[in-house]
């Protein structure tokens, strides 16, 4: 997520490292995946592209052709253990760019509403994107009954509500003068215990897309999860707003 200045400036792949291992946020409340692979991994593509010269808008941009390019191979191409890994991986890339960009932002103290704004467009694409793009992958190239293509229906709603409930609860607790996020906290156990709500694990779900009932059955667990996590964080941020404006 693009946010605003903080990190001092650097001039090398190594100065832009260290600036941004003092500049991260905390881990406290943070899925695991997120927490200790994809941040670093973004903290990487973040230095390279202050050292090139490139903008977190391009940074984001890069993400989001990442994601689709790994949505049109689920989409257009046969259902193969390849087709699957290369979609994982495909996703889980532009995951890692769309945390860098806001890394960016802040190394190089570029961030300003643009950039948010353009941050959460595409985050407000990709994120039915991927589970419509399952619906349309398994009606092509699968045999499975239509029953099942009922989780993916219920996994773009639910996803579609879980991402409006958040940016409009921060913008409404900014508008009440109060932080924009729910204080989290929270060791390693709450991390690893919150795994199946990270974008890394929809992402890497895809390795099992070759093995239908094993893909069906991680991605239903995820959804499951997601299900009484979501409903879960509504809950709090519906009491948090009303605590906020009485």
């Amino acid at each position: 997520m693009v946010a605003g200045a903080g990190a001092a400036p650097a001039r090398s792949l190594g100065d832009a490292l260290a600036a941004l291992g003092s500049a991260q946020k905390p881990g406290g409340g943070v899925p695991a995946y997120t927490r200790w692979i994809n941040r670093r991994a973004a903290r990487i593509v973040a230095a390279l592209g202050y050292v090139i010269g490139a903008s977190a808008d391009a940074v984001t941009i890069a993400s989001a052709a990442l994601s689709a390019a790994g949505l049109a191979v689920l989409i257009l191409a046969p259902i193969t253990v390849w087709s699957g890994v290369l979609a994982a991986l495909l996703l889980a890339l532009g995951y890692v760019f769309d945390s860098a960009d806001g890394q960016l932002a802040r190394l190089s103290r570029t961030g300003g509403p643009a950039g948010e704004w353009l941050d959460h467009v595409v985050d407000a694409i990709r994120t039915p994107a991927i589970h419509l793009a399952v619906l349309v992958a398994l009606w092509r190239h699968s045999e499975i009954g239509s029953g099942w293509l009922w989780l993916p229906i219920v996994y773009t709603v639910l996803a579609v509500g879980q991402f409006m409930s958040q940016i409009l609860a921060e913008q409404l607790a900014r508008g009440l003068g109060a932080d924009a996020g729910i204080p989290t906290r929270g060791g390693a156990l709450r991390s690893i215990a919150l795994l199946p709500t990270d974008m890394g694990a929809l992402c890497w779900v895809f390795a099992l897309w070759a093995w239908t009932p094993l893909f069906l059955a991680g991605y239903g667990l995820l959804l499951a999860v997601n299900l009484v996590h979501t409903a879960a964080s509504m809950v709090r941020k519906h009491r948090r707003l009303r605590a906020l404006s009485s």
